[in-house]
């Protein structure tokens, strides 16, 4: 935990950073740079006090004192204005920054030295509207400016050079403020779309377990309750038992839609597959289950993990809705067996396969479908669907299984050989 992640300090820096070298948004922020402004405007008492000297006739000293007022005005102008977030400044920005330039050649020339400071603001102001490869030439040419001019009017080299550097490493300063700046807002704004990026991933983790929980559930109240409509008439206590079983389902699927919204249910093959194994028997189909999915996936492969065999039970339970929803079949088998893929990589397959009417000429991924394949990519599997031997509908979902090393069961100390791995 970090103060810039998780207290209002750290927000507060953060948002002082992406102030800097930016037009203020607000009437505070515009305070703000404005008291700031005013102190570093004191940089300009060298021009004050030449219009005060004396030294000048009157039309120069009224011509200064309007120069002078121009160039804070149009300085402080540019520096407060609202502008649009652009990377390139707008048109009138860079009419402004010439401007401000013309004044600072044309009063240091007509007035003398005092004035080359006026320079330093026009550096300054480049720094912070140009991007970097405008600045990597214009900074230093605006700074080269005042040796050119100070040498034009005789200024002692000592009195030139303490403008020349400060202009230049300001406008150097600037122009990295203004790009640490951007970069904060950058960060922002990055950091505000992985979040909505994350509410939007999540939601559709939600409506993908939301489908598959209630797809199951209803599908087999909806089947019992059929089963049940049919018996009332002369079976009436097998109808009852039916109506138990659709209490039971329905009580179990409230369970597990809270479960699923508080984000804490993972299921399991074996709880599925007695789901499975009774939703297909109450539709009267013959169920051939292979032997590997009765016993604890755990104990039999080591390497799945949690979210593997998670996919695999979500898998499950769509591939046993579909089959009692759309297949009309008669048989249904359920496999699970493990396979090696071209690259050496091991994984393993669970299949469910009918005898139904099979896929159709326009084949295509409807929504559990599609939201089972993203889950299984996500544990680094894949769907495989298609026609299955007995003509109907086949599908097919691989998870990756972990290479996991246990201890030699001897005694041997051989170096190197107290490991072995096993799948």
């Amino acid at each position: 935990m970090t103060v810039d992640e998780r207290t209002d300090a750290g927000r507060d820096r953060e948002t002082f950073l992406a102030m800097m070298g930016r037009a203020p948004e607000n009437r505070l922020q515009q305070w703000s740079k404005l008291c700031w402004a005013l102190i570093y405007l004191l940089y300009l008492g060298s021009a004050v006090g030449d219009l005060a000297s004396g030294r000048h006739s009157t039309v120069a000293v009224a011509l200064g004192w309007a120069g002078l007022v121009l160039f804070v005005g149009s300085y402080l102008y540019l520096l407060l204005n609202r502008r649009p977030r652009r990377d390139m400044p707008t048109w009138w920005q860079l009419a402004i920054v010439c401007g401000l330039f013309a004044l600072a050649l044309a009063l240091s020339l007509t007035l003398g030295p005092p004035w080359l400071v006026m320079f330093t603001y026009v550096t300054v102001s480049l720094g912070v509207l140009l991007p970097i490869r405008h600045v990597l030439w214009a900074v230093p040419l605006c700074a080269l400016t005042i040796l050119a001019v100070g040498s034009l009017l005789g200024t002692r080299e000592w009195d030139v050079y303490s403008i020349f550097f400060p202009a230049l490493l300001g406008g150097a300063a600037m122009t990295g403020v203004g790009q640490m700046g951007r970069m904060v807002r950058e960060l922002r704004e990055a950091r505000e779309t992985v979040a909505r990026l994350a509410a939007a991933e999540e939601r559709l983790r939600l409506a993908r377990d939301l489908h598959d929980l209630l797809g199951h559930s209803l599908s087999l109240i909806t089947l019992k309750s059929e089963l049940a409509g049919r018996m009332l008439p002369d079976k009436p206590e097998e109808a009852a038992k039916q109506v138990a079983d659709i209490e039971q389902v329905s009580r179990q699927a409230l369970v597990d839609v809270r479960e699923a919204v508080s984000g804490y249910r993972r299921p399991t093959v074996g709880v599925e597959l007695a789901g499975a194994r009774t939703a297909l028997r109450t539709a009267g189909m013959e169920v051939d289950i292979s032997p590997s999915l009765d016993l604890p996936l755990e104990d039999q492969y080591p390497g799945l993990g949690a979210e593997e065999q998670g996919a695999l039970a979500w898998a499950l339970r769509e591939a046993v809705t579909n089959v009692i929803r759309h297949s009309g079949a008669k048989h249904c088998s359920l496999t699970l067996d493990e396979v090696w893929e071209a690259d050496e990589s091991r994984y393993l397959r669970l299949e469910v396969a009918d005898d139904g009417r099979g896929p159709g000429r326009a084949h295509h991924l409807g929504n559990g479908l599609g939201g089972l394949e993203e889950r299984l990519t996500l544990s680094g599997g894949w769907l495989r669907t298609g026609p299955s031997k007995r003509g109907g509908f086949s599908l097919g979902a691989y998870v990756p299984l972990r290479t996991v090393w246990h201890e030699r069961p001897d005694t041997d100390e051989t170096p190197g050989a107290a490991r072995y791995p096993q799948a």
